[in-house]
């Protein structure tokens, strides 16, 4: 049995047990499915291609073959990326080239339209609802009218939270945020205290306000002052925690505006990181980190920025053109961060058209009767795959989407006449494209996980090519080309990254290398990184795509179309050639490119670049000299090779059979304590195999270098500022406490000098008398039933030395009300205990975040002039004690 066979018993073995399985789980799996997929007896994908022969005749034509031609680039139907991946997934995954509005999936935005003619819109998953499109068009046309004029220096009225709020959270939705929930990413920042409850609600809607606030204009620096001049001072705290979180990790103020670029201090102060590669994900956390004040240095080891974001100059004859030759669209302007790059820039945007006729092998036309049954056809056999995924359960991880599509086109009688059957094999090839990789390798359980994420709106091609973005990211980055690393080296101290002949020493490094390179083992980690990393790193998939990029002396394919398709004569060959991008309205010049995707790919990377440009040249002669339109010869070509590129082997990440959305996730930890970490398209769960993707997983990443630098100097300071020995500890508290900022019966409070919000926290003492120190129960009460209350606090106005310091953190407004509490000490000692449930701790229970407190409090105080008055707000309630505070000796401020 040759393997072919072999793969085909296999696929019938594997759903057999999946269905025996499903049944023993109760699933409902009617016996036509179960029958159906037994008599499998089709074809099994991904078989091997057979590449003609071909000469080339005419001497007018120029192949190029300099350095970028062999090692290739890749173009990408629905984005561009860089050291990432091109368009996203999704939106290649539509009919024909995803040129259909996208339908962003976002709980609580409306009803999922589950008539939409694309292909995604079939399946049966979490994407049941979305938001309005059309309303978010209108918008966009709006901002892109208007906000290029500075915006008018008026203070805006208050504002009610509710007015606007659906219009704000239509913003956000097609940001990638819920209406009604927040982000995991939101949840670990701990942007609220609880989840669930008034607060988040509040805080969402204050979210969702600033991020449409600067979307209005994005041209601008969003101050935290304008956001406060439309949102009521009662939220001053949420508005904190929300612009903070937006502002860290991008989602405002980003990009290469004139404004936001003002921000980048001349002079770092912060943490040294080097960043591996200048991709969209490497220029996007460069900028960010150099506008958080880090010190960043850029290692590529091209010649060039961008990564497989690659537009090539083509000129000759007269004539001369931009050809992207890596990621190519952007797909979805809504929420999309290049669409934002655009508008920065004031560059113009094509929307690709969704007309793309089909032309079969012989080149006539297809007939529109037949074109609209077999797509019909295979959304059906999509949806069947859907469906019979959810019957199998976690089986179907095991089994890829081509068998299963398959046994199901078999066992249907589709696509059997063999007009019908090429036309199908189209539709694959175009799935193919959309993952850069076989049906035969695609998880059957989660090749479309990201689905419910992807950008909505049009798709369109940016004039002049995607190099004017990536020049402008690049723009004032420090950026070392030609370096290729070998060895990243990451422990407690700091990271050590090196190339043939230099070695770069920092505080964090971030690798946004492709996931071919860390798949063939380019790079040397040291240590080695964690298993679970470099099993994500196997699991999934990086396929190909390629393509060749042709400049003609005249646009002879017409100015009607921006795309059109061809169909193979066998299913071998079926994505060579199959789609054709006409970039005359964007590129300058006469430029048509033909993708190349699945197997045929593959062996088209050995295949003559003269060979190709024929088999090109024949199917356009083939379709238009019919009808009277001569095809001249190309004044120059292009072929790409991303496969062979020792800088990327391949073209974007594709779940592959075996791997799920959570190797994603794996891929994006840092390791080594926060000081490795990793961005790029495969790193991004939400939007892989994406251009955005990647740049968005660089403003990620750059936040959490952030934040992980930030910590990492408080712990620092703590370590300086507080004295391990335990006395030294007691010393240090004592004399802390000679000056409170409140002061009431036996009660000192210490406000956290960071912030002044009524939820901020502060660090309170308890002075109870040494008779009672045994008699502190687990819950920090005092047990003393013989002993009167009066007899227990008649001893705290005993002499220092004679008493026990009890300490706890509570919150500003906490202390205040417990001030309050009238009863005196024993009420307040009730209340502290009872109603907000605190437990008193000695000075070494604090944990580590008490040690932060007080080492903010002795930093801020050693800070201070001498003889400065700090009085304490609080409302207008008056019965407050004004401390006069007093710098610490000279000798506490050495810093280690």
């Amino acid at each position: 049995m040759d393997s072919r066979s072999d793969s085909v018993a296999a696929t019938l073995e594997t759903l057999d047990g999946a269905l025996n399985t499903a049944d023993e789980r109760g699933r409902s799996m009617d016996g036509r499915t179960k029958r159906n997929i037994l008599d499998f007896k089709g074809n099994s994908m991904g078989n091997s291609v057979n590449v003609g022969e071909a000469r080339c005749n005419s001497a007018d034509l120029t192949i190029s073959t300099d350095s970028y031609t062999k090692t290739g680039s890749f173009t990408s139907q629905t984005s561009s990326y860089t050291q990432e991946t091109p368009e996203s997934n999704s939106k290649r995954k539509r009919k024909r080239i995803g040129l259909l509005t996208a339908h962003g999936v976002f709980e609580g935005m409306g009803k999922w339209d589950n008539n939409s003619n694309t292909v995604r819109a079939l399946r049966h998953q979490v994407r049941t609802m979305s938001y309005d499109e059309n309303l978010m068009d209108t918008m966009i046309l709006n901002q892109l009218g208007t906000d290029l004029s500075p915006a008018k220096n008026k203070k805006k009225k208050p504002l009610d939270l509710d007015k606007n709020k659906e219009k704000e959270a239509l913003v956000a939705a097609s940001i990638g945020f819920p209406k009604n929930f927040l982000t995991e990413e939101e949840i670990e920042a701990g942007v609220v205290q609880t989840i669930g409850d008034v607060e988040q609600d509040n805080y969402i809607e204050v979210r969702n306000h600033i991020l449409a606030r600067w979307r209005e204009n994005v041209h601008l620096w969003l101050d935290k002052s304008q956001v406060m001049e439309s949102i009521r001072s009662q939220h001053k705290v949420l508005v904190d925690a929300a612009y903070k979180f937006l502002s860290a990790y991008g989602y405002i103020n980003f990009g290469v505006a004139p404004a936001i670029k003002v921000v980048i201090p001349e002079e770092p102060t912060k943490s040294t990181v080097i960043i591996i590669g200048a991709g969209l994900a490497g220029l996007g956390a460069a900028r960010q980190l150099l506008a958080f004040g880090h010190k960043v240095v850029v290692i590529e080891g091209r010649n060039r920025p961008g990564g497989r974001v690659y537009t090539r100059k083509m000129e000759g004859g007269g004539e001369r053109a931009a050809a992207d030759l890596g990621g190519s669209v952007i797909t979805g302007l809504h929420g999309n961060p290049l669409g934002v790059l655009a508008r920065q820039l004031s560059l113009p945007l094509h929307k690709i058209r969704e007309k793309c006729p089909l032309y079969q092998p012989n080149g006539s036309p297809l007939v529109a009767d037949v074109d609209a049954k077999v797509e019909a056809q295979f959304n059906k056999l999509l949806d069947r795959a859907s469906q019979l995924r959810e019957q199998m359960g976690q089986i179907a991880e095991g089994i890829s989407l081509g068998q299963t599509l398959e046994t199901l086109r078999e066992d249907a009688g589709v696509a059997e006449v063999l007009s019908e059957r090429q036309l199908f094999d189209w539709h694959l090839a175009n799935l193919e494209y959309a993952n850069a990789g076989l049906l035969s390798d695609l998880s059957l359980a989660f090749w479309d996980q990201d689905d419910p994420y992807e950008m909505g709106g049009d798709h369109c091609f940016l004039p002049g090519g995607n190099v004017r973005l990536v020049s402008a990211l690049a723009e004032g980055v420090p950026i070392l080309y030609g370096k290729q690393v070998h060895t990243i080296r990451y422990s407690a101290s700091g990271v050590q990254v090196v190339t043939a002949n230099q070695v770069f020493e920092g505080d964090m490094a971030l690798c946004t290398v492709p996931l071919g390179v860390l798949k063939h083992n380019i790079i040397k980690f040291e240590p080695e990184l964690p298993q679970r990393k470099l099993d994500a790193i196997r699991r999934l998939g990086f396929g190909l795509l390629n393509k060749v990029a042709m400049l003609f002396p005249r646009v002879f394919w017409g100015s009607e179309v921006d795309t059109f398709g061809h169909l193979a004569e066998s299913s071998d060959r079926r994505g060579e050639f199959f789609l054709f991008y006409s970039y005359a309205a964007v590129s300058g010049g006469p430029l048509l490119l033909a993708l190349i995707a699945g197997e045929a790919a593959i062996n088209f990377e050995r295949m003559p670049p003269t060979d190709a440009t024929q088999r090109v040249l024949a199917i356009l002669r083939g379709i238009f000299e019919p009808k009277g339109i001569s095809v001249p010869d190309p004044i120059q070509a292009v072929c790409t090779r991303w496969g062979g590129d020792p800088l990327s082997f391949g073209s974007y990440s594709h779940v592959a059979v075996g791997a799920s959305g959570d190797d994603y996730d794996i891929l994006a930890e840092s390791v080594g304590d926060g000081r490795l970490f990793f961005a790029g398209e495969a790193t991004n769960r939400r939007y892989p195999a994406t251009m955005h993707g990647a740049l968005l997983s660089g403003l990620r990443e750059a936040g959490n270098i952030a934040a992980h630098a930030a910590n990492r100097l408080v712990v620092a300071k703590v370590e300086r500022a507080v004295p391990k020995d335990t006395q030294a500890y007691a010393a240090l508290l004592a004399d802390l406490f000679r000056e409170p900022d409140l002061e009431f019966g036996s009660f000192a409070v210490l406000f956290d000098p960071r912030a002044e919000e009524p939820k901020s926290h502060v660090l309170l003492r308890v002075m109870i008398g040494m008779g009672t120190r045994k008699k502190i129960n687990e819950s920090g009460l005092i047990d003393q039933p013989a002993m009167p209350q009066r007899l227990l606090f008649q001893q705290l106005q005993m002499h220092q030395q004679q008493q026990l310091h009890l300490y706890t953190m509570i919150n500003r407004q906490q202390a205040i009300d417990l001030m309050e509490i009238r009863g005196g000490d024993k009420m307040r000692l009730y209340y502290l205990c009872e109603t907000l449930g605190v437990k008193l701790v000695g000075r070494r229970g604090l944990g580590a975040q008490g040690d932060a407190l007080v080492a903010a409090i002795k930093w801020n105080r050693a800070a201070r002039r001498p003889s400065s008055i700090a009085p304490v707000i609080l409302n207008g309630r008056s019965s407050v004690k004004l401390v006069k505070q007093q710098a610490l000796p000279q000798e506490n401020l050495q810093l280690r």
